[in-house]
Order: C-alpha cells, then structure tokens, then sequence
C-alpha cells in the first residue's frame, strides 16, 4: 500500500508539472486594496481575458492578505477585479512575452461601489467553509443548526468530524485528535476531553479550523490531526456587541453576551454564556456469554436524565502600546454543575434467552461540580520588514471537580418480588485536580521575497491528581471502604519542545519543512499500593509541505507529518467508572505512547460559483490505543485501554460548495477509507479489515423577505473495529432564520435530528461472549434563539464586516 501511494503521487505530481511547464511560460501578479484604507481585499477575484475577443484565459482569487499570483501563456490580455460591494476594476492591455515574461502590477487599488456615500457598511459575508491546501476553516455563525448548541453541537456538524455519545471527539474515524481552543490547550478541554465542550455555547465560538496534517509548528500530539476552536474577540474602536437569549425542548434555557469596547488604545472584551438544560438518555444491552459449557444471557435498559447548570465567561483587555507592540491579558472562569440521575434493570437468563432467573434495579444518584480557571498573559511584536513577528505567551490553567455519587440496588424473583437480605446501598467519592503552566516563545523571519524561517520554544508541567474511594453500607448502617476501590493517583507530565520551519515560495512552486523535537516526563503514582511508573523518552517528528499553483484556479499539496498520542490522564488512572456494576471503565497504567506517519495529497479547484477539495491520505500507526472489553467467568465486564500492534489506514475525501443559484447553496462532504488493524497481541483473532464511509450534504436557501432555511442529512456507514463492528447511522437536522428589529437581530428555530434516529448502536464479541448495545444520549432536540445585535452587522460572528469611508 505504501509503495502504490507513493507511485500514485509520483504520477499524480509529474502529470501535473508537465502540463505547467508546457502551458505557462509568464506570470501575472499583484495585490488588490481598498482605495481608501489600503487594507487588503482577500477572497477578491482575478480574471483573465484574452484582449482580442474578450474571451476568458484564467483566473484565480486573491488570498488572505489580499495577493494573488496567475500563470498565463504568452500573449495580450487585462485582469478585471470582482469583490462584493467594490465596483468592478479592469486593468489597461498588458503584453506577455519571452522577453517580458513577469508583469507585477503593485497595489490593485479598487473603489466602493457605494463611494458618494459618507459612510458605507459593506457586508462581505464570508463562507461557511473557506478551504486552504493546509486546512480548512468553519465560520460557524454561518450555520444556521449552530444556534442555540455547545460547542459539541458545532463540532457535530464540520465535514470529517464525528462526536460520540460521552462527548467525544473523532476526525476522519480516528479519536486521537487535539483539540485546541485558540491555538493552546485549555480547561475547556481538560479533565474530560471533547465532553467538556458540551458546557461552551456555541454563540461564543467565531469558527473552527480543520489541520487534518499540521506542521512541526504544532504540537505532535494528535495522530489524526487538530482541531482547533477560535473565540470571539472584536478590535474595532468603540462600542459593540451582541446577546442571545435561547428556549428549547427537551428543556434548554440559555443566554449569552459578546461585548466589545475599543477607546484608542485599550480594547476590552467579555463573552458571557449562562445555560440550563436537561437531557433525557437511554440505553440498552444485550450480551450472551458462555462459561463452563453453559450459556447466560444479560438484557439491560438504561434511562435517566442529566440536569446541567453551565456558566462561562472569559474577560481581558488588549493594549496597543503603538502599531507594532501589543500586550493581551485575559481570564476564563467556566462552573458546571450536574446532577445525573439513571435508572439501571438486568435481567439475568440461563440456557435460552426466555428463561429469566432474576432481575435487579439500580439507581444512581450523582451531583457533579466542575470549576475551571485559565489565565493568559500574551505578547506581540512586529517589525518594519513585512512578515517578521515575534509572540510569546504564559498560560496558567487551574481546573477541579468533585463528584459525590449515591447507588441503590435492589434484587427481585423471576416474578419481580424483592429479596431484601440482598440490597445494597453505595457511594463513591472522586475528586481531581489539575493545575498547568504553559510557556511559549515564537519567531518569524522573512527570507528573500517569499521565504520565512520561523523557530519556537514551548514548556508544558502539568500535575494531576485523583482522590477516588468506594464505600457500601454494611449491616450497621455504617460504610466502608470497598476492598481494592480506594486510591491516590497522582499524574505528573514535563514536556518541553523546540521547533523551526523553514518555507519558501519559487513561482508557482512552495514548500514548507519543519522538525520539531519533544522531550517527555511522564510519572504516575498510586500512593495506597506505591506503585510508581516513570517514563522519559524523547522524540524527532518531522513535517514537509509542498505546494503547486496550477492553471485554471487549481491548487495542490503534497504533505508528510509524524505524530503522536501519549496517555493521558484517563488513559492511565486504574479507577473504574462505578455507576453501572455489570460494566466498569477504567485506565491502564502500563499503557504506552502511539506513533504515527500521515502522509496526504490535497488538491483544491476553484470554479465560477463554487469551490471542489479533494484529498487521499495515508495514515501508518506502531501501538494503536484501543479500548478492549473483557468479560469474566461472572459476567462483569471491564473496558480498558489497551496497546495493539498498529493499524494502516488510507482513504480519500471530497469536500465542495456549490452555488447552484443565487438562492441555493450546496456543501457536500464525502470520506471514504479502509482500515487494517492488528491486535493479535491480545488475542489472535483481533485482526480485522474494514471498509467504511461517511457522507453529509447541507442546502442553504435564501428566500425572500429575509427568510433561510437550511436542511442537512448525515449518514455515516457500519465500520469493523478490533473486536466488533460499529453500526451505521444517520440522522437530519432543519433550521430556519428570519432578520427582526430592522435587521439588528435575527430569530433562529432548528430541529436537531427530526426523525429521532441518532442511535449509536455497535456489536463486540470475544472469545467467550458476544454483546449487542444502543445509546442514544440526545434526544431530538428544538431550538429557538433570538441574537441581536448592537453597533454589528447581521454578519457579525458570521462573517466579516468592512467600514468604508468614501
């Protein structure tokens, strides 16, 4: 497979260069600009046009900051310039010859179309999804099912991501994927993974980026990539802001404020979020189990409810000591508290599934209190040459929670008749700490025309502890401590990387390589048994990009990325989860880091109305981290981390937007791959191949009288894992907008899943045992949300907004 992937490339990348060379001789660039302000107009797009019959060559659209750069065979032509809201500019007949083949026209100054007015307020809307060769990124205001949602609601609906009944997050099938919050770790995301974002609104969130392959600019842990949440925060001088109030059904309250106070110098920001909900949740489990010639059957139902009070807020102000230095303080305070109620029922059968010997109900009874702190402190520096920057940062995160669980279980006869001498009661005590210092340093310098060197340092210590105990009421009402259920586990973590890339740009060819080295202090203690288990290693992990601009609006990349996954706290603890007694989840301490190589071949075309990105990608894993199950000669089933001998993974994936009128929009994103896994290691039949697909289609409609509507289908395909098979699922969402209040706000309603069939169901099977399960922890859900907006524009958190002055 390898060997194919790289001859594939080779082709693919040789054709291509062919057809450069034999078609364009000469270049065309330059860089298009407001004429008033001189900002940089990215997006803006470039035409072509032979001069003799007017007929269309080539083209292309300007990038972020407002550049564009166009090949073309010899000969006479003009660019004309088409951005929303500009008049369209078309440029004097140039001539490109073997003896003139580079025509640079400078700054493409270009006028508002609007220009005899004072003050004009051009709502150059960006798109729902702005594709880059190296990732892509979501303007999730633009999305009308992410109103009234969390964060995981949003995650839920980006291309290539997939979350998981508990919250967690997948990226192309794979779990191991970092999630970031402005570029850094955060407590956000700490102590549970993706699930902690259940408790962030989305109208605090800008947009999203996808880095499916990152550069040795990031940092190397995320085997299928980063993704990465960027929180609003305006600069624009004065006052502005907007607030959301949110009902829906199951119950979900909610209200949210984006503040925003400029006055020269100092700019001030707060975003604020408050939410109330309940979340009705069911389950079940069937499992067939044979022991000593003799076969068992477990059927089990689960229902309950979990109560959650979220709030956020993140406050901090920028002060610009003059246009080239910049200091930024902020403060995120986020509580969360739960209380989660369920109700359990086995029913226990031997022989045949219709011969019942016994049942028993169990209750569980949590309150949960999770406060987190995260304090940033953040410099910035530019200098005179365009491009050098220098950015260094302290980041102190400070998160708990206290988890104080209460369970009764009480036994029955076949005819539901209580056996009391067999009742039990229980709690379980978990308490967490974490405490983090971040530092990093970064620093770019521009080389020649085109090139840069960056370089940066980064130091992560992280300390982490888990005060966990079991007790159960004993026949004189007193509790004790179950045996083997009560521990200290202390995680201590030192990571200290360093990294450069080097880039540079000849004509339509660029590349970017990097390395970046990291070195690891990994200790983790149980302080009852004194078990300790050290680990240090140190490790190179090496990146190259490399970027064609071919003709006809058309781009691709080639790219190559190590990484890894190292355990993490949960990963590693031993305690197990306590609520279900049929079925406990816990860690491995012997657990180790997994490595893995991702190369990946992207390519993007840009058409008339609408845009195609297309990518095939190769991932090759050593220690795959797997959760196994494991039943006992007793039925209990254990769930645990485990190391596999590794997995080999290719696919390919198309994402498009398409414009197919001007009331019509499609986004269409489509994963295909296959998967070889290897855990013979733990048992000999935990070998499996597997062919898997995922597809979701959006249509956006603009109505008149200021009406969207937008519909979205999801469906992901049965996909084998080392013990099993996941199987499909499929659901849809609808959301409608209208403009109010002279469009200063906007009322959304959405339905989340509207047929009630997000249902994630899968099969696990080993040597002895075979179980079938089903959860669905979101019910369908109904959204109304009212966002107004003072001093923005309707796509303000949707889009960008430009003030002219004509």
């Amino acid at each position: 497979m390898k060997h194919f992937l790289l001859f594939l490339s080779i082709i693919f990348l040789t054709e291509n260069l062919l057809f450069a060379q034999a078609n364009n001789k000469a270049q065309i660039k330059g860089k298009v600009v407001d004429a008033t302000t001189n900002e940089a107009l990215s997006f803006a797009s470039i035409r072509v046009s032979n001069s003799a019959d007017n007929k269309l060559i080539t083209g292309n659209i300007t990038n972020e900051k407002g550049e564009f750069s166009i090949a073309a065979p010899y000969g006479n032509y003009y660019i004309e310039v088409e951005y929303m809201g500009y008049k369209n500019t078309k440029t004097a007949k140039i001539s490109l010859t073997k003896e003139n083949p580079v025509i640079d026209f400078g700054n493409i100054k270009i006028e508002p179309s609007a220009n005899a007015l004072k003050e004009v307020v051009v709502q150059a809307e960006k798109s729902s999804m702005e594709m880059k060769l190296d990732k892509r990124v979501f303007n999730v205001g633009k999305d009308l099912a992410n109103a009234g949602g969390s964060a995981s609601d949003i995650l839920t609906n980006i291309p290539s991501v997939s979350v998981d009944p508990d919250g967690g997050v997948k990226l192309r099938g794979s779990d191991n994927v970092r999630i970031l919050i402005d570029g850094k770790p955060s407590g956000l995301v700490s102590f549970k993974g993706g699930s902690g974002l259940q408790s962030l609104q989305a109208s605090m969130i800008e947009r999203v980026e996808v880095i499916t392959n990152p550069s040795a600019r990031y940092e190397a842990e995320g085997m299928a990539g980063i993704i990465n949440i960027i929180l609003k925060k305006d600069q624009k001088q004065g006052f502005n802001g907007s607030f959301d109030v949110i009902t829906g059904q199951p119950v979900n309250y909610g209200g949210a404020a984006n503040i925003n106070y400029r006055h020269r110098k100092v700019n001030f920001f707060v975003n604020y979020s408050i939410a109330y909900n309940i979340r009705p949740n069911v389950s079940s489990l069937s499992q067939e189990r044979q022991s000593n010639d003799t076969t068992f059957f477990l059927k089990q139902r689960n229902n309950g409810t979990l109560t959650g009070f979220n709030t956020n807020i993140r406050g901090g102000l920028d002060y610009f000591f003059n246009d080239k230095n910049t200091i930024t303080a902020s403060y995120l305070y986020r509580r969360s508290k739960a209380r989660r109620i369920t109700n359990l029922r086995y029913e226990d059968y031997l022989f045949t599934n219709n011969n019942l010997t016994g049942i028993s109900k169990r209750k569980q009874d949590e309150q949960e209190t999770e406060p987190n702190s995260e304090y940033v402190l953040s410099y910035k520096k530019t200098y005179a040459r365009k491009g050098q920057e220098f950015n260094a940062e302290i980041r102190f995160l400070d998160n708990w929670e206290s988890s104080d669980q209460l369970f009764t279980q009480d036994y029955f006869t076949p005819n539901e008749t209580i056996i009391s001498s067999k009742s039990l009661v229980q709690n379980s005590l978990n308490d967490e700490f974490e405490k983090q210092w971040l530092f990093q340093i970064d620093y770019v310098q521009p080389i020649g025309k085109e090139g840069k060197f960056e370089t940066g340092l980064r130091s992560s210590f992280r300390d982490m502890v888990n005060d966990y105990v079991v007790n159960q009421k004993n026949e004189q009402g007193q509790f004790v401590v179950v045996p083997g259920l009560k521990n200290y586990f202390i995680y201590d973590e030192n990571i200290n990387a360093a990294y450069a890339i080097l880039g540079n740009k000849t004509k339509q060819f660029s590349y970017q390589a990097g390395l970046r080295a990291e070195w690891t202090d990994v200790k983790t203690t149980l302080r009852e048994t004194n078990e300790v288990n050290p680990r240090k290693y140190a490790n190179l992990f090496p990146s190259l990009h490399l970027t064609y601009a071919l003709p006809q609006e058309n781009s691709i990349q080639v790219s190559y990325s190590r990484r890894v996954r190292r355990p993490f706290y949960n990963d590693l603890s031993p305690f197990a989860t306590f609520s279900d007694n049929r079925n406990f989840f816990g860690g491995n301490p012997n657990l180790n880091p997994e490595f893995s190589n991702v190369y990946e071949i992207g390519h993007i075309k840009y058409f008339e109305k609408g845009s195609l990105g297309s990518s095939v990608y190769y991932r090759d894993t050593d220690g795959k981290i797997e959760r196994i199950r494991q039943v006992n000669a007793l039925g209990f089933a254990t769930t645990r981390p485990e190391n596999l001998l590794g997995e080999q993974a290719y696919g390919m994936e198309f994402t498009s937007q398409y414009n197919l009128a001007k009331w019509w929009k499609l986004d269409f994103n489509f994963n295909l791959f296959h998967a070889t896994i290897d855990g013979s290691n733990i048992d000999k039949t935990y070998k499996r191949e597997t062919n898997s697909w995922f597809i979701r289609q959006t249509s956006r409609f603009n109505l008149p009288k200021g009406l969207d509507l937008q519909i979205r289908g999801n469906y992901e395909a049965k996909q084998k894992t080392v013990q099993g098979t996941r199987l499909p699922l499929y659901y849809f969402d609808f959301s409608a907008s209208k403009d109010v209040f002279k469009g200063n706000g906007t009322l959304n309603f959405s339905i989340l899943d509207i047929f009630n069939t997000r249902k994630f169901r899968s099969i696990t099977e080993g040597s002895t045992f075979r179980t079938e399960g089903s959860s669905q922890f979101r019910r369908r859900q109904f959204n109304l949300t009212l966002n107004y907006r003072i001093k923005q524009s309707k796509g303000a958190g949707k889009g960008k907004k430009l003030e002219l002055e004509g």
